[in-house]
């Protein structure tokens, strides 16, 4: 019995190990880094490291950008899994009320967008909506209109480009979600004369309140920590650090400015925040598969 025990260990061994040295390492080194005077003297070997303890900590928790980057960070995923929810959602909704080729059309459509490499992806996005060239400003007469030139119009074309590439997974999640439901349900809805929108709101959404749960902090975790749509479609970042986010917010600071003990420590309290969001996942699936 206690051999069978550790059996299940065993077999789970190999790919421990193998996460162990692609997460748990490099973890430990960002960790250690953000405690060190870490700059480009010391990449260089050019003078030994020294300890700051929270000395980094303290120096970015007191600087006035790191909370506007922080905010900013917040109010962009928090739009972002927003504007993904809705139209994921609606979208599934409508693959289950239109025909077969339809269906395939949208679906297919929808693929091709989730597979879309980020960074193509956002270069296309870049191209279309170019004051020069781009067919956007043409069709809406906007002229030689610049959309990454303003803050908001920035993070908008933005959101628009992660919205297009992040949907695919709420409608295709929703919608097999949709299709699980038993038909007799929707019926007596219908027949209580329930509209579309009472039945969806009493009836279809809390029998995918699990699967609504799993794709809101799936959506959270990866639209929070968003580098390469903000990089490449804002010139890494916009005209004076606009449109930063935490993520090029570490990467400025680590690279551009070769402060790298202060971008680990950026890097750490995103992976604490995002730590935190899983918890609150696993443990709403907790109570998820006890109610069930």
């Amino acid at each position: 019995m206690r051999g069978a025990r550790w059996t299940p260990w065993l077999y789970l061994a190999p790919a421990l190990l193998l996460l162990a040295g692609l997460l748990v390492y490099p973890v430990y080194q960002l960790g250690l880094i953000s405690f060190l005077e870490y700059t480009q003297a010391q990449v260089s070997g050019g003078e030994p490291t020294t300890f700051q303890g929270l000395g980094n900590y303290q120096e970015l928790f007191s600087d006035s950008q790191f909370w506007q980057v922080l905010l900013a960070t917040v109010l962009f995923a928090a739009a972002c899994v927003t504007a993904t929810l809705l139209v994921g959602c609606a979208l599934a909704v409508l693959l289950t009320r239109v025909r077969a080729v339809p269906r395939l059309a949208l679906m297919l459509a929808a693929l091709g967008a989730w597979a879309t490499p980020a960074i193509t992806g956002s270069t296309v996005w870049v191209f279309l909506f170019d004051p020069d060239f781009g067919p956007v400003n043409k069709v809406l007469g906007l002229g030689d209109h610049s959309w990454t030139y303003g803050r908001y119009s920035a993070f908008t074309l933005v959101l628009l480009e992660v919205v297009w590439c992040s949907f695919p997974f709420v409608m295709v999640t929703v919608y097999a979600g949709l299709r699980a439901i038993p038909s007799e349900v929707l019926e007596a809805a219908a027949l209580d004369g329930a509209s579309h929108w009472r039945t969806w709101r009493s009836v279809t959404a809390p029998i995918l309140r699990p699967i609504l749960v799993v794709v809101t902090i799936q959506s959270v975790i990866w639209d929070f920590k968003v580098f390469t749509q903000i990089y490449v479609m804002t010139g890494g970042g916009g005209i004076a650090g606009q449109n930063l986010v935490l993520n090029v917010y570490a990467y400025q600071k680590a690279f551009a400015s070769s402060e790298y003990s202060l971008g680990s420590a950026i890097g750490v309290v995103m992976l604490v925040l995002l730590l935190g969001v899983t918890l609150v996942y696993l443990r709403l699936m907790r109570r998820e598969g006890r109610e069930l």
